[in-house]
């Protein structure tokens, strides 16, 4: 299965919908954005395709976004989410406070930890789990990214929009 991650989209409804162009071209079962929206229009603009999603710092209207997920049928899941997937246990944190990042990334419970925040890409592994963080889909003047995870392969792979 192939989940689309996104994070820090900050209202750049562009790079939303080509973000979400992309991950419709390649198959993925539904998209994971790591907070930040900021406006609930941000949030409509995924109406027709699966999101899921948790809060960013910048989020700060949670009642009218947690609205606009409703209306579009789409998930809010708070400040952390934990899931499984294809037998991966997988957690999200946007990443706000870095003691909690770093203690979510670092305690080994997780094969997969995504977060945002940082505007910046990352991969890495530490210890058994792999980090991953998507950069920002807004871009804030240099490049605007997301990214593509396989839970069969497990691999991501980095895509500049």
């Amino acid at each position: 299965m192939k989940i689309g991650i996104m994070s820090d989209s900050h209202d750049h409804n562009d790079n939303i919908f080509r973000s979400i162009r992309i991950f419709r071209d390649r198959n993925v079962a539904y998209i994971l954005h790591l907070g930040d929206y900021v406006n609930p229009n941000s949030v409509r603009a995924f109406k027709g395709v699966k999101l899921i999603g948790i809060f960013g710092n910048n989020d700060g209207d949670k009642f009218r976004l947690m609205n606009a997920f409703n209306e579009i049928a789409g998930e809010i899941k708070g400040e952390f989410f934990e899931f499984e997937e294809d037998g991966l246990k997988f957690a999200c944190y946007h990443g706000t406070e870095l003691p909690i990042k770093d203690a979510l990334a670092g305690c080994g419970k997780y094969d997969v930890f995504l977060y945002g925040h940082t505007h910046q890409c990352e991969n890495v592994r530490i210890g058994k789990t792999l980090v991953l963080n998507p950069g920002s889909s807004h871009g804030f003047g240099d490049k605007a990214t997301i990214m593509i995870f396989d839970t069969q392969a497990r691999q991501s792979e980095l895509v500049v929009l």
